[in-house]
């Protein structure tokens, strides 16, 4: 029953009791009034003037009128009081899962997030309201978690090409290394990594925050994949990797065009790196429900299911064993999923019926598409 016709019912129940108190003491208390009437009538009338037996007999039903009077209004009073007490009790305990949930929210307030209100079985307005508090404090905590496994992997990927850095200057100026340039080097590359990380981490913090600025324009979808797969098919040769796009001519998105070949250019350098020698990656574009999907495929290993819902995640490693050796901030596919939603659209990774694994991205539709047509680069 909901929380509203409980306090009806609640109310309703003090009035009809105050009420049935009322009209079942009435009759009784008004049959004793005409009884003391109809006794005083027949009473031997006093002597003296103004003492006749009508006078008597109307001075005896004025008190008789006062006396049934108070007592109706002393029974009104105290049935009053006892529904009002049966009411507060009532409410009371109608009220006792919100001091619950009161207790569950200061506990929330004061750090303790694994606080429930444990009223989410409830099927009235108190229990939706439960469930909402329940979710929010989960939502809470995971933030939290996620917070601090953040600044835990903050603080790990900076500390390599940190100690890197300190370690190779400390081997110069003391002498163990010579004064060479592959020395020097490797402190740029590391303070570059160092860069690229903070950079990496400033869009990222931009974008999710809504205040990364976007130049929109149409943009036209086959001339982008076109652009981006031209700029890396100098790398995937050098990887034994072929490239190849199969997208139809005439979609458009509107968008930020730099950032939308970063984040295809994300995608496309990630199925490269996973990508056997000897391979291919095909970049498609379809249109689905006014929405264009952009997907990168790769004829690598797949993805265990269990890394598939954090691929995403800021500094996530799928393979353990993974470094920085190859220059990268380990944020890329955490900026294709800001730089997505900043656009409005969505990114996603499924693993390929066909083998190999599927990252995707889903903007909405700026144009009209027309048969599709296929392409490779070697």
């Amino acid at each position: 029953m909901s929380l509203r016709l409980r306090l009806a019912g609640t109310f309703a129940f003090v009035a009809l009791i105050t009420a049935a108190a009322v009209a079942l003491a009435t009759p009784v208390i008004v049959g004793r009034g005409f009884a003391q009437i109809e006794s005083g009538a027949s009473l031997t009338p006093g002597q003296g003037p103004g003492r006749g037996p009508g006078a008597m007999a109307g001075i005896h039903a004025q008190q008789v009128q006062q006396e049934t009077t108070v007592t109706l209004i002393v029974i009104a009073i105290a049935a009053a009081a006892g529904a009002s007490l049966i009411g507060v009790l009532l409410a009371s305990r109608i009220a006792q899962p919100l001091d619950t949930l009161e207790v569950a929210a200061a506990a929330v307030a004061h750090g303790d997030l694994g606080r429930r209100s444990g009223l989410g079985g409830r099927t009235d307005e108190i229990g939706s309201l439960g469930r909402s508090f329940d979710a929010m404090a989960s939502e809470l905590e995971q933030a939290q978690a996620a917070r601090r496994r953040f600044f835990q992997d903050v603080v790990h990927e900076l500390k390599t090409p940190l100690a890197v850095i300190d370690a190779t200057t400390i081997a110069v100026l003391d002498g163990v290394y010579q004064h060479e340039d592959r020395h020097l080097e490797t402190i740029r590359d590391q303070s570059r990594l160092l860069t690229r990380i903070v950079d990496d981490l400033r869009t990222i913090g931009l974008a999710e925050a809504g205040d990364l600025p976007l130049r929109r324009a149409p943009i036209d979808v086959g001339v982008l994949i076109a652009d981006v797969t031209r700029a890396f098919a100098a790398r995937a040769e050098g990887a034994g990797v072929r490239l190849a796009i199969d997208a139809p001519g005439g979609l458009a998105v509107d968008g930020d065009v730099d950032r939308l070949r970063q984040v295809l250019g994300a995608l496309l350098d990630n199925a490269i790196r996973h990508t056997p020698r000897g391979g291919i990656v095909t970049i498609e574009s379809r249109v689905a429900d006014r929405r264009v999907r952009i997907s990168v495929r790769d004829s690598g290993p797949g993805i265990d299911p269990e890394d598939l819902p954090h691929l995403f995640d800021r500094f996530y490693q799928a393979d353990p064993a993974r470094d920085r050796s190859t220059g990268t901030s380990g944020l890329g596919l955490a900026i294709v999923r800001a730089l997505v939603e900043a656009h409005g659209g969505t990114a996603g990774a499924e693993n390929d019926p066909a083998g190999g694994a599927r990252f995707w991205i889903e903007l909405d539709l700026g144009g009209v598409s027309i048969p599709t047509r296929s392409s490779s680069i070697r």
